[in-house]
């Protein structure tokens, strides 16, 4: 959730100063992305296209004013993100001591976002838009291998982060084509029932998703490059310790099972006496 709001928080106001920005260059609308990226339509499309307006008249300080906020909400996601690095490595925190190299993968997500809507924009995206997702998977894995190199200030090798980078760059396929086929419905139950704001609830709860996939990814990443590493070193638990291990998972799962039943007969006992 921490993720999830640091990135709702840099990533909406960089859209919308990349539209203000680009759209002096070549025709380029962050909402009119979105839109078509995922099929919106009726409230959720308006919502998306109100969020996404950058605001008019506003005053050269303000201006200054919005761009210190958006580096300071960019560089709190990065922290975030170089976080997860850190505990899932067992690294010593930098905090704002990694500053330079946080700076340096804002770029980088910039350019990451910047090439993953042009793929958007090329290749053939009707239905779930599968043929996207997989044209954009090895983008992404690149981008995560990179983006743990950079953030844990290059402490971590890039053969240590591949495993993490190809696990999430599948899982990306899987989260690209349910949110192509969830996302439209979030959007417009929650701006029918919120308005403008109920999009940011949608885009909150996607982020989350999102940040979920991510962390089970570096989790997932750790383990097999570990265990890359024990295999190479020619480490191999004896049968009995494998033995041992299966029978304790065995077990609890038994024990959540027995305790999961419980607690629903427990639940329909109570609904009979009521």
């Amino acid at each position: 959730m921490a993720l999830a709001s640091s990135a709702l928080t840099a990533l909406v106001p960089l859209a919308i100063l990349s539209s203000a920005v680009l759209s002096n260059v070549v025709h380029y609308d962050s909402a009119q992305r979105i839109i078509q990226r995922y099929h919106l339509t009726g409230a959720g499309a308006e919502a998306v296209d109100s969020l996404f307006s950058p605001a008019t008249g506003t005053s050269t300080s303000g201006g200054i004013f919005g761009l210190v906020f958006l580096t300071i909400s960019a560089l709190s996601f990065a922290r975030a993100s170089q976080r997860l690095f850190e505990q899932t490595w067992e690294l010593k925190p930098l905090s704002v001591r990694n500053t330079r190299y946080g700076l340096c993968w804002i770029l980088t997500l910039g350019g990451y976002a910047v090439i993953t809507g042009w793929l958007s924009a090329v290749v053939d995206g009707h239905g779930l838009g599968l043929t996207t997702a997989l044209c954009e998977a090895p983008v992404t894995a690149v981008f995560l291998v990179w983006s743990g190199w950079i953030l844990s200030a290059k402490r971590i090798t890039w053969s240590d982060l591949i495993p993490f980078g190809v696990t999430a760059a599948v899982l990306t396929v899987a989260y690209s084509v349910g949110t192509a086929f969830y996302l439209p419905h979030l959007f417009n139950s929650y701006a029918a029932r919120y308005g403008v704001v109920g999009a940011v609830f949608a885009m909150l709860s996607a982020l989350f998703a999102a940040m979920l996939m991510l962390v089970a990814s570096a989790a997932l990443g750790r383990e097999v490059c570990d265990e890359l590493i024990r295999i190479r070193q020619g480490h191999r638990p004896s049968d009995h310790e494998v033995r041992r291990q299966w029978d304790s998972v065995v077990e609890q799962t038994r024990s959540r099972w027995r305790t999961a039943r419980e607690q629903v007969a427990h639940r329909r006992a109570k609904d009979a006496d009521h």
